[in-house]
């Protein structure tokens, strides 16, 4: 397995990832302005042909987030996940991040139960939320 940074030949590969995994798809034009911020943290995961897995960060100059996790179901159970988030926060370090933030719904058990192998703790924050558009 190989973790590198997007780039727009992947577009379509991950959006299958994304699909595959129940995941909403990002639209080209909402990646394309986050991809004006940090680039440097959307990562792919590949094995020797196709994206398995797929992470988008973000840093607001005070805290990470972790965006968008998804591996494709042929692929889970082999640690792709763990390594794109341990590459995700290997980079939010390099930037000075101090701290990262991450949404998981209250009804995935098994998404709460990953996170928190990894170390992040659940908080008691109440998620407030406004569409623009």
């Amino acid at each position: 397995m190989r973790i590198r940074q997007f780039d727009w030949p992947d577009y379509e590969a991950v959006t299958a990832v994304w699909a595959a995994a129940a995941r909403e798809i990002v639209p080209r034009a909402e990646l394309e302005a986050k991809l004006t911020r940090d680039p440097e943290l959307f990562l792919v995961a590949l094995d020797e042909t196709a994206v398995t897995g797929v992470v988008m960060g973000t840093y607001d100059g005070r805290r990470g987030w972790i965006l968008r996790l998804a591996v494709h179901p042929g692929h889970r159970r082999q640690g792709i996940a763990s390594e794109l988030v341990a590459e995700l926060e290997r980079r939010f370090k390099a930037l000075g991040c101090p701290r990262v933030n991450l949404l998981v719904m209250p009804d995935n058990t098994a998404g709460l139960r990953f996170w928190q192998e990894l170390g992040y703790l659940p908080m008691p924050d109440v998620l407030c939320t406004k569409p623009l558009l």
